[in-house]
């Protein structure tokens, strides 16, 4: 049963070689992975190209691939988001890359060169604007409530005296029987 084995492995046994457009899109999509990595330099604001494969032949101007038998070698440009420690973000990104390209493809990388060459302050520049929206909803809100301050309310309650008290008043006078008032007009005579 052995050499059964033996001889199926022979017939599937062969060379798996890669594109360098294939190692490019793993590196591409992992440097985006990274937390900090505002984009690669040359690829635009989208990868989308190349991940669907519509983009041969259009891979990031900021991704280099060099691939040497069983090994490969990665050179990347990436911008960072501001406000990021860069020296973390890049061994992140780094590893990232490695650990990507080495599962996917069984490929053992050599070495990933990353060159930072900007700085991304979009990131930094949303949550800018996000602030100065939500200080003019609540600038507007208080505006609102100043005004609504200023008319009051109507009130939920109609003023209407109660009945009862009146009644009472009348019924106090209306207790005494008229024969009791006589008989004390009689005695003071």
């Amino acid at each position: 049963m052995s050499d059964n084995m033996n001889e199926m492995q022979d017939r599937y046994e062969g060379q798996i070689s890669y594109a360098n457009e294939v190692i490019t899109t793993i590196v591409s999509v992992a440097t985006t992975e990274v937390e900090g990595i505002s984009g690669i330099a040359g690829s635009g604001n989208s990868l989308t190209g190349i991940i669907v494969g519509k983009g041969k032949g259009r891979a990031p101007k900021g991704v280099k691939v060099d691939v040497n038998g069983d090994s490969v070698s990665v050179d990347v440009s990436v911008t960072v988001d501001y406000g990021i420690p860069i020296q973390k973000v890049g061994r992140s990104c780094q590893e990232n890359i490695r650990k990507s390209i080495e599962t996917m493809t069984g490929l053992h990388v050599e070495k990933v060169d990353l060159h930072v060459v900007g700085v991304s302050f979009e990131k930094e520049n949303q949550e800018l604007q996000q602030g100065q929206k939500l200080a003019l909803d609540i600038k507007e809100d208080e505006a609102a409530g100043a005004e609504n301050e200023k008319s009051p309310a109507p009130d939920a309650t109609p003023n209407v005296e109660p009945v009862w008290e009146e009644e009472e008043e009348e019924n106090e006078e209306d207790d005494l029987p008229d024969s009791e008032e006589d008989d004390l007009d009689l005695t003071q005579e």
